[in-house]
């Protein structure tokens, strides 16, 4: 019998609605808070940053939003996205598992982050937005927003970690080639780059301290330009669900149901995008899918981090939210995985890890290069670094499944290819790269700058 590689919906089959998982929450979310009087916010202090149209979507308890048709024509460029079968990758691994994993690196931007770039957009141009401010880490979401705003005529400025900025400079030219302006941060352009460069002239910047300066330009902008975020907030991954949504019907086709469901997460994105439409299944349908969260030891927010409110920004200036964090103050180490260096977790995943519906788990960096190489010598795609810790926490699972003879159905999101992270590979290879482990005295110096909530 001849083996099926790839299920592919047909886009009339793109979903044509968000899945919220407000609407199925197990534990009423925490109040998200000001940054000043930590008392819970008002819609007028977050229509600073966001429109309205966003700001109820953020605090919507509707379990289905509608995709606004401007938004679904756009996504029909590359959605619906392949789901494969790694049967290589398997025979590899001599594992009794299948292994699935959702590409969303078939974008033209190669990642999971235009599914809410031009969500974002899209409102925003409804809004009578003129010009957005955003941070990017490895500079993907950069990119995925640069060209979402083109196509809806919004000007765009972003402000891109300095580490980042420099390791990957093709994704700049990319931001810069859909028509936005893009920073190394910390910058000399906005009063608390400043106070940073004042510090460490050196400073390799930070996602925290790039949310602090994309922040305060908008908040300071006398209301001609707005704010928006890549991650972590809840509108964000309901845009992101397209994918867990495409692959529950995907894994229909493949008449199989994953036992496992794995993401990488940094804001928690793409990982809430594959996973919430399959938890929905386990809050209302009694399915019993394990679903894991996969971390870089060196920037262990949900595994080391501690559940409290903080900060969502170096400077003290973005809402407080309750969530798993290292501490706003947190500088990561310089590691590959740039999108996954941010020191908070989305509070909603936060909250799940917490309740013990999501398993928490960090990867070192050298393991996850080597899945990443096992993977692209397997399969032919060459994986982001991010998406990578998703692929070793398969791998690993699929050899207990050898180990125990289990024949466990095992489904991934490989959330972007590698391209653009050449850099990073020829490292590897070169034996450059090594394991950092987060000092926990380090962590613990963090949790004294938390804000002193009631």
């Amino acid at each position: 019998m001849s083996k099926q590689y790839k299920y592919i919906l047909d886009e009339s089959k793109l979903p044509k609605a968000w899945y919220n998982i407000n609407a199925d929450m197990p534990v009423a979310p925490a109040p998200v808070l000001h940054p000043q009087t930590l008392e819970p916010v008002t819609p007028d202090f977050l229509g600073v940053l966001f429109p309205m149209n966003l700001i109820m979507q953020e605090i919507s308890t509707e379990r289905y939003i509608e995709i606004p048709e401007p938004v679904r024509e756009v996504y029909k460029l590359w959605r619906p996205t392949p789901m494969f079968r790694a049967h290589r990758l398997e025979k590899a691994l001599d594992t009794p598992a299948h292994i699935y994993y959702k590409y969303e690196g078939v974008s033209p931007v190669g990642s999971h982050k235009p599914n809410t770039a031009v969500a974002q957009a899209f409102y925003n141009k409804e809004a009578g937005t003129k010009a957005l401010t955003t941070e990017t880490g490895a500079g993907q979401w950069g990119s995925a927003l640069a060209m979402a705003c083109n196509f809806f005529g919004i000007d765009l400025e972003v402000y891109m970690v300095k580490v980042s900025y420099n390791q990957k400079p093709y994704r700049r030219i990319i931001i810069e080639n859909y028509g936005a302006e893009v920073y190394a941060s910390p910058t000399d352009r906005t009063q608390y780059g400043r106070s940073v460069l004042a510090a460490d002239p050196n400073s390799p910047g930070s996602l925290g301290i790039a949310i602090s300066e994309a922040v305060e330009v908008a908040a300071t902008s006398g209301g001609a330009k707005k704010y928006s975020l890549g991650s972590v907030l809840n509108h964000v991954l309901m845009h992101q669900s397209v994918i867990g949504l495409e692959a529950l019907e995907q894994m229909a086709m493949a008449d199989e149901y994953p036992d496992i469901i794995i993401g990488c997460a940094g804001g928690g994105s793409n990982f809430a995008g594959f996973a919430y439409p399959f938890l929905h299944q386990n809050f209302t349908n009694g399915t019993k899918t394990r679903v894991i969260a996969v971390e870089p030891a060196s920037c262990p927010t949900l595994t080391r981090g501690t559940y409290a409110f903080d900060f969502g920004d170096t400077a003290s200036m973005a809402p407080v939210v309750k969530m798993h964090t290292l501490g706003h103050t947190f500088v990561p180490p310089g590691i590959h995985a740039g999108g996954l260096r941010y020191h908070g977790m989305a509070p909603s995943i936060s909250t799940l890890v917490d309740h013990g519906d999501i398993e928490a788990r960090s990867v070192q960096q050298l393991a996850t290069f080597e899945a990443a190489v096992q993977f692209s010598r397997s399969e032919g795609i060459v994986p982001a670094p991010e998406s990578a810790h998703a692929i070793r926490a398969a791998i690993d699972e699929a050899l207990a499944c050898k180990e125990s003879g289990e024949k466990k159905v095992i489904a991934f999101n490989l959330s972007g290819h590698g391209h653009f992270d050449m850099m990073a590979y020829q490292a590897y290879h070169r034996g450059e790269l090594h394991d950092h482990d987060y000092p926990a005295e380090a962590i613990a110096e963090a949790m004294t700058h938390l804000p002193q909530v009631n």
